[in-house]
């Protein structure tokens, strides 16, 4: 068992080298590229394509649940060794996925089409570049729903060299389309950036489906009709459906009401809000993948020890991750704006601070929720957790309808969002705990406590520093070493075990003596 569980620590190791390979490389040329695609489109068109992708986006919770089913169902048959049923599996995740795709296809091109032309804030003279990016959204979405199956697959089998280089691709090819903006004069530019987003989406495509069929031979697809891997699927997928419906609607219909009441240019900030945000999470989400499949195999084979001292480092070493890199730009973001962008739309540095905390809240939560999806009774989980952030829509409606600011709906999102969470931390260890039985992983000692002790005592000095000094390069650089020397610390010194702390102890001395060599 030692020895077993020694390779599985390997693996995740290497898997997670892989990922972070391809969030570094997509986290630069997304930043520059996002960058560049602003200033080409400007303010307006930039928020025109975030938020009408945003009411193609709305549809996606369906395809959303149907992944997590996915993913889990075939880590769980994979942990059993049951190729058989892998092979199921993914032939019924084939032809559900393009079930829903032309679900989505017919949502898109009624209730869709009529909410894009009569109730969003769009500009007379580019309405009609707007329905073009409408139908290419369409489209581009039935290709990536399509492609899950394939992405699938590769994460299940935990091959994260081929998903990090097949993404590393796609950044590749979106910094083609930068450059082919930037000399094209005679189209028009939206247009032009919707055909070229969805021509990198197919090529992705292709070559994840084309990896599949070379590399995981054994693994086919067959027009197949398994009526209980259907059944099950689906009713894992409905609960899912529940969750995931409550999260897109809230995040989507936020960008859905600045709209309404704001206008695009608003979308604008939040759109480069969301790249950021999206930058930095990548730092605990790719460390959380890497789990993932470990998590949900562990559970196959009944090895729940392992899997829960899985959750319990995921939860945490993500949060540290994503709290240590956060710190810095919460804090000097507006100076990393005025170096990053020509031009930055207002609001975009009350957006980026608090979508932060809002990812830092929620962080805790999300690996401590796959204890729940490897379970698989996920029902009354899904049910309380989304109905709590199902809240988030109606309540920053009736604030912008007071009159609030833009900053007032992430405000609302912050609030429900510690609600949830500790309503679902709650949950979780109330699940956990009769698996177990009379044995408890301690979730709220070993994971939450620590975390909010490191939080809290590790961003008071850079605060204090920062209050004090004027905006200058050099502050920022001073705030900025201060931020991650004190979240460091705090870490190692108050959230970290003894025997973690050994770990690092090893790890730092083996790298002094690789270095001295």
């Amino acid at each position: 068992m030692e020895e077993n569980q020694s390779a599985k620590n390997i693996r995740i190791a290497k898997n997670t080298f892989f990922l972070y390979l391809r969030m570094f490389l997509m986290m630069g040329i997304s930043l520059y590229t996002s960058r560049i695609v602003l200033s080409t489109l400007g303010e307006v068109d930039y928020g025109l394509y975030n938020v009408v992708g945003g009411i193609v986006t709305m549809f996606t919770f369906v395809n959303f649940a149907m992944t997590c089913a996915t993913n889990r169902y075939l880590s769980f048959e994979l942990g059993k060794n049951n190729i058989e049923n892998v092979n199921k599996v993914f032939s019924t995740s084939i032809i559900i996925h393009v079930v829903i795709a032309i679900f989505i296809f017919l949502l898109g091109e009624t209730i869709g089409l009529w909410f894009l032309n009569t109730q969003m804030t769009i500009p007379a003279d580019r309405m009609v570049a707007a329905n073009w990016i409408y139908q290419l959204s369409i489209l581009s979405c039935m290709v990536m729903i399509v492609s899950v199956p394939y992405n699938a697959i590769i994460i299940s089998y935990e091959k994260m060299g081929a998903y990090a280089y097949i993404s590393i691709l796609e950044v590749i090819l979106k910094l083609v389309i930068v450059w082919m903006l930037l000399i094209s004069d005679t189209v028009d530019r939206l247009i032009l950036y919707g055909v070229l987003m969805l021509c990198v989406n197919f090529v992705t495509r292709i070559t994840y489906q084309v990896y599949c069929n070379r590399k995981i031979r054994f693994i086919r697809f067959r027009y197949i009709i398994e009526k209980d891997i259907i059944k099950d699927m689906s009713v894992y997928a409905f609960w899912s459906l529940c969750g995931s419906a409550a999260n897109v609607f809230a995040i989507q219909g936020q960008n859905i009401l600045l709209n309404m009441f704001f206008g695009p240019v608003v979308n604008a900030a939040r759109g480069v809000a969301v790249q950021v945000q999206n930058a930095i999470q990548n730092f605990s989400t790719n460390f959380q993948n890497a789990m993932n499949p470990q998590i949900n195999k562990s559970y196959a084979v009944g090895d729940l020890d392992y899997m829960f001292s899985l959750i319990n480092a995921s939860s945490k070493y993500s949060y540290y991750l994503l709290y240590i890199i956060s710190l810095p730009v919460v804090l000097e973001i507006n100076v990393l704006l005025k170096w990053w962008l020509v031009e930055v739309p207002e609001h975009t540095t009350q957006f980026i601070q608090l979508m932060l905390a809002i990812s830092i809240v929620t962080a805790l939560g999300n690996p401590i929720s796959n204890a729940a999806g490897a379970y698989g009774r996920i029902r009354n989980f899904q049910l309380i957790v989304g109905g709590i952030m199902l809240l988030v829509l109606p309540v920053s409606y009736v604030f912008l309808k007071l009159g609030y600011q833009p900053e007032s709906i992430f405000i609302v999102q912050l609030v429900i969002s510690l609600i949830s969470q500790i309503v679902r931390l709650v949950m979780i260890k109330q699940m956990i705990n009769s698996i177990l039985k009379n044995k408890s992983i301690g979730i709220i000692n070993e994971v939450v406590l620590p975390c909010l002790f490191v939080t809290s005592l590790s961003c008071l000095l850079p605060i204090v520093v920062k209050s004090h000094l004027p905006e200058t390069t050099l502050s920022f650089w001073i705030v900025c070493v201060l931020s991650v020397f004190s979240s460091v610390i705090c870490v190692y010194g108050i959230g970290l075990k003894k025997r973690e702390r050994d770990f690092v102890n090893k790890k730092v001395c083996d790298l002094f003596i690789l270095l001295r060599r």
